[in-house]
């Protein structure tokens, strides 16, 4: 593997730097075409701040499209005799990221000069604190400058396409030599990319594995627990981590069940054959989670919150809260990825190499017909907004991103800095095993690239349970909406501050009275 090869440009961009007109049936917008994306970007500004208020209102002029921004997006001044400079523009890239690059901004710096190092392209990349999907909408609303958008929703992809801000990538993914090979991903896998007219609009930045129930292995060994199969055996482990003293400290100071809302309890609605967000039956528009079948789930939960069972703040934590208390032996499962089993269990060994502490994934509670029910999770993509300026490096990027080069740099990172690498084996520094082997891929498609290492505890086994269970969920583009109404009711019902069945019946008055659904 030599990491210091010059990224090799295919025939595909050597013909794009020789002609004068942007390729791939993108063809350099007329007049008629920009109106009808300066069209499609108010349209979308206009939607998407007025649902965000106070936050739009932040936004220096974000309810409208820049009156420059025909102009400033590169398409509406070739004639300023700038060929010259928008040559030197395409070794740049201006990216908005949640997942890729550093730890730090200091590594984040380091990673960006590794990207030139390996590319010859000019990389920023921001990577908003928090409220990343607000920072993504405000971007496209406003008509912000971004090369690439790193995404990980479908229905807000979808969304995208509806309005015109994505490009199309069809014909360079097609005539990509690197993507269009299906041992670096899998023919199939692009369905997920493409919108109702059958084009692609997006790229992959990683494989996706799926979500489940992550319990305290060597919990379930203290106190001389089976692995939870039924909802039954499910309420008996997470009654006794509460009450137990699992961490043995003898305070009554644990709890059994941590969430982070509605988005990763699929293993528990598993017993109802429930699935998230939308399921077509007989061509018309249902939620499962919003149907009479629901109620006795809320109920499970409302009771799991009034014995103690449930962490009380599951309405108000995000990801990171949850993760905390189980890191500090504070709760005995949690719902999440299937790479953060190994990242727990690395993070937990990396303070003490001799820690009992072992997460373990568990496959979600059975359903009457025996059948499990998991979530594969929607795929991290990029996509190229249709304003960016710099859309051959961008493209560049993409083919860097899932050669091997890329691939070790978004898994083990930056060498030198995460991992050094002596006649082809790899050795990881302690500020490479801190950072637990992923800067936005911990697992990749492309069959060819080994990874150089064994995969952290208990990912393995995790992945082996998303393959046998989980199917994807069905994203409209309504769903960002129909969401918030089933959220909102939902975790009143799980709280117990409302009872579940009316807790159901408003959320079905609601979502039929939005048009949000169809029976």
């Amino acid at each position: 593997m030599n990491f210091n090869i010059p990224f090799k440009n295919s025939s595909r961009l050597s013909h794009l730097a020789e002609s004068p007109v942007p390729v791939h049936g993108r063809q350099k917008p007329k007049a008629s075409s920009r109106i009808t994306l300066l069209v499609s970007l108010l349209t979308l500004g206009s939607m998407l701040l007025s649902a965000c208020g106070s936050s739009a209102n932040q936004s220096s002029g974000s309810n409208s499209f820049p009156a420059n921004a025909s102009n400033a997006n590169g398409t509406a001044s070739a004639s300023n005799g700038e060929t010259s400079s928008a040559q030197a523009a395409d070794t740049k890239l201006r990216i908005l990221s949640s997942n890729v690059g550093g730890k730090t901004p200091e590594e984040m710096k380091r990673f960006e000069e590794e990207i030139k190092r390996l590319t010859g392209i000019e990389v920023t990349i921001e990577k908003p604190a928090s409220d990343y999907d607000q920072k993504v909408l405000t971007a496209l609303g406003s008509g912000e400058k971004y090369d690439l958008i790193e995404g990980s929703d479908l229905g807000k992809l979808n969304m995208f396409i509806d309005q015109g801000v994505t490009t199309d990538l069809t014909d360079f993914v097609q005539g990509s030599k690197e993507l269009s090979d299906p041992t670096v991903v899998p023919t199939e896998e692009w369905d997920q990319l493409k919108g109702k007219d059958g084009h692609i609009y997006a790229v992959f930045s990683k494989f996706q594995g799926g979500t489940m129930p992550i319990v305290r292995k060597d919990w379930l060994d203290k106190l001389h627990l089976q692995e939870p199969k039924t909802l039954d055996d499910y309420y008996n482990v997470l009654k006794a981590f509460a009450e137990r003293d699992p961490d043995g400290n003898g305070k009554k100071d644990t709890y059994g069940l941590s969430t982070s809302g509605l988005y990763d309890i699929q293993g528990f609605m598993s017993a109802a054959g429930l699935k998230y967000r939308y399921v077509m039956k007989d061509g018309k528009r249902t939620i499962p989670y919003a149907s009479d079948a629901a109620i006795p789930m809320y109920e499970w939960f409302a009771k799991l919150t009034k014995e103690g069972i449930l962490d009380p703040n599951f309405v108000t934590n995000d990801t990171a809260k949850m993760r905390n208390l189980f890191l500090t032996d504070r709760v005995g499962m949690i719902t999440y990825w299937d790479a953060w089993v190994g990242m727990l269990n690395n993070t937990r060994q990396e303070e003490d190499p001799n820690t009992s502490f072992q997460a373990e994934a568990v496959a979600g509670a059975e359903g009457p017909d025996g059948k499990i029910m998991l979530r594969r999770g929607d795929p991290d993509y990029w996509m190229v907004p249709a304003n960016a300026e710099h859309v051959e490096a961008a493209e560049k990027f993409l083919e860097f991103w899932h050669s091997e080069p890329g691939i070790i740099l978004g898994s083990l990172g930056i060498e030198g800095e995460d991992y050094t690498k002596d006649n082809g084996t790899y050795t990881l520094t302690e500020t490479g095993k801190e950072h637990g082997m992923d800067h936005g891929v911990p697992f990749w498609y492309n069959e060819n690239v080994k990874a150089p290492f064994d995969k952290l505890p208990g990912v393995q086994a995790a992945q082996d349970l998303v393959k046998q269970y989980a199917t994807l969920e069905l994203s409209l583009p309504e769903w960002s909406d129909a969401e918030k109404i089933v959220t909102n009711y939902a975790l009143k019902a799980m709280s117990g501050s409302m009872p579940a069945a009316d807790a159901v019946k408003q959320m079905q008055k609601e979502l039929k009275a939005a048009n949000l659904i169809d029976e």
